[in-house]
């Protein structure tokens, strides 16, 4: 290896720490704050399951759990400064147009993010906590662990949250050139299906009614998606109309 590949390594070594440290710092200072009012965090993510009282068994859950959450909402909090930090990563390798794209798509990674939270959040926990607490109290009653109600919630939303980027990635990949729209409606069927899986994955109830809720948000994502890769198709090829015609 030459020294000029060693030196380059190094360099992109060297940008990837800067970069993990500012993000390891960003998740430090948001977990530090959110960890002052976790109170009324767990309060809020305690509030769609209704007028619920949690135990802990263990001499460290209550603790445990408290920083988890403190955690949990720290990244929340620090996503829009994490997201810059990759990008200003894997930009210098990126063409002037990817990285418009990027700086067009940026701010929408957040709030797609966010909007699937608030979906889960007043959409489908609700009717899914509702049917697991109230399942089986004739015979027994519910005595839930803080720490698994605190998992429960906040890995639904969480995925629901990575669910609502695929338009974003769609978009993207559309915009490079690596997928077309036609791709992604030829696919439509296939996607029926797999929306029903991951549904039946995701929800934590059996019923069909909440699993038919995420399956119908990930087909109104997907089409979202088809819709957008269009738009983003179309834009990368006029360039190359506007182009033929000046010739």
């Amino acid at each position: 290896m030459s020294d000029e590949k060693k030196t380059g390594i190094l360099d992109h070594l060297r940008e990837l720490r800067k970069r993990l440290l500012w993000s390891v710092l960003a998740v430090a200072i948001t977990t530090t704050v959110c960890f002052f009012f976790i109170e009324d965090i767990v309060e809020i993510l305690k509030s769609p399951a209704g007028n619920i009282d949690l135990v802990f068994i263990e001499m460290t859950e209550g603790f445990t759990t408290y920083l988890k959450v403190s955690l949990m909402a720290g990244i929340v909090v620090a996503m829009p400064f994490l997201l810059y930090q990759f990008l200003m990563f894997i930009i210098p390798a990126l063409t002037r147009q990817e990285r418009r794209t990027v700086y067009t798509i940026l701010p929408f990674i957040t709030i797609m993010f966010v909007g699937g939270i608030l979906f889960g959040y007043f959409f489908l926990i609700p009717p899914a906590t509702g049917f697991l607490l109230n399942f089986g109290v004739d015979i027994a009653e519910p005595q839930i662990r803080v720490s698994n109600y605190i998992d429960f919630i906040t890995r639904l939303l969480v995925a629901i949250g990575i669910l609502f980027e695929m338009p974003i990635l769609t978009s993207f990949l559309a915009r490079m050139g690596v997928i077309t729209s036609k791709w992604l409606a030829d696919r439509r069927k296939m996607v029926i299906i797999f929306s029903f899986v991951v549904a039946a994955i995701i929800t934590p109830t059996p019923d069909v009614f909440n699993q038919s809720i995420v399956a119908g948000t990930m087909l109104v994502l997907y089409e979202l998606s088809i819709l957008l890769a269009r738009v983003f198709q179309r834009r990368r090829e006029r360039p190359t109309t506007e182009a033929d015609t000046s010739e």
